[in-house]
This record gives C-alpha cells, sequence and structure tokens, in this order.
C-alpha cells in the first residue's frame, strides 16, 4: 500500500500568484523561492498600493482642538 494514499490534503493546490505554476509546501502559495522574491520585491518598490479610505479626513491643523 502506498503511504501517500494516507495522507489527507489540508487545502487543495493553488496556483502560484506570479507564474500560475503548481504551489509548493516550503513557499506557499508560491511555487519558489524566485516567485516568493518577486513578490517582495514588488511590495518593497512600492508597486502595490493598499489605498486609504476616502471617507478618512485628516484634521486641519489649523484647527483648535
Amino acid at each position: 500500500m502506498n503511504s501517500d494514499s494516507k495522507i489527507t490534503q489540508l487545502r487543495p493546490k493553488r496556483p502560484c500568484p506570479e507564474c500560475g505554476e503548481p504551489s509548493a509546501r516550503d513557499t506557499f502559495p508560491f511555487c519558489s523561492a524566485r516567485c516568493k522574491d518577486i513578490d517582495l520585491n514588488r511590495w518593497l518598490k512600492g508597486a502595490y498600493v493598499i489605498k486609504a479610505r476616502d471617507d478618512e479626513e485628516e484634521p486641519d491643523a489649523d484647527e483648535p482642538k
């Protein structure tokens, strides 16, 4: 009996967000350290931006508190 048949997958394999190849366990959700580093580099360069909500207004510095 194959030992792999006794293993229950906790989550289905997902494609790598960078290249689309199947993800690897040690670099999840990426397929390799290279794709993981590419994504990190994009965050560090500011290519990914999380926008602030428009409904939040900053208080004016001139107004007394």
